[in-house]
């Protein structure tokens, strides 16, 4: 992994850490110093239509406020689409359908694989702590013994989000992908608009989608 990855990977934590979604993974074409969409299609693929619809919403909402002419599959979809599995074919034609109506970019999102996680709650604050005899740990500790709520569990989602170029004078390939966690799957508003802000503000780390409007700002293009 190049310095600029790392770097990405090692700053991101300083301003997600209270958001419910943290970027693990983060890989960039080689090839492609910048790509500015002039139009990208967001799809969420999801079990249920109504997380797909927020998510859908949300995702493209906060690209068009960021200069990106962004459309919802739900929106450019037939409303059976999903109701049964495409071909290989059917893709590659609605690809050519994607670039006729003025698309170059497809936005794909997914969850992966769900996690189980333990965590012991009260012994994690005392991690960092240097107990000096015998009688102050397991003072400290002993509530080990008693606390139905010593451990916590939560379920860590495992997402993931590419972003596809299907310019009609290029080959279509992988731009960027990213691997997100999201650690409060059960608040859906909360873990939609946390994965949202991660992604964005990785995209822009990045310089992928987001279009400088350098003219609003007197400068010459």
């Amino acid at each position: 992994m190049n310095k600029p990855f790392t770097y990405l990977l090692l700053i991101v934590g300083l301003f997600f850490n209270c958001t419910s979604s943290e970027l693990v993974e983060n890989w960039k074409n080689p090839d492609i110093d910048t790509f500015e969409a002039q139009k990208v299609l967001v799809i969420g693929i999801a079990s249920e239509d109504a997380n797909r619809k927020l998510f859908e919403r949300k995702l493209a909402s906060e690209l068009k406020k960021n200069g990106v002419n962004s459309v919802k599959s739900l929106d450019f979809f037939e409303e059976n689409f999903t109701t049964s599995p495409k071909t290989e074919e059917e893709l590659m034609a609605l690809e050519q359908d994607l670039i006729e109506e003025g698309f170059d970019a497809i936005l794909l999102s997914k969850v992966l694989g769900v996690e189980d996680k333990v965590t012991v709650v009260k012994a994690y604050r005392n991690l960092d702590k240097t107990f000096n005899s015998f009688k102050e740990d397991y003072y400290e500790n002993q509530e080990i013994y008693h606390d139905e709520d010593y451990y916590e569990e939560y379920q860590i989602f495992h997402a993931e989000s590419s972003l596809y170029c299907i310019c009609p004078d290029k080959e279509r390939e992988l731009i960027w992908k990213g691997s997100i966690d999201i650690t409060e799957p059960e608040n859906t508003k909360k873990a939609v608009s946390d994965y949202v802000k991660v992604l964005i503000w990785a995209l822009k780390g990045q310089q992928l989608l987001i279009i400088e409007e350098l003219a609003d700002e007197g400068l010459d293009i």
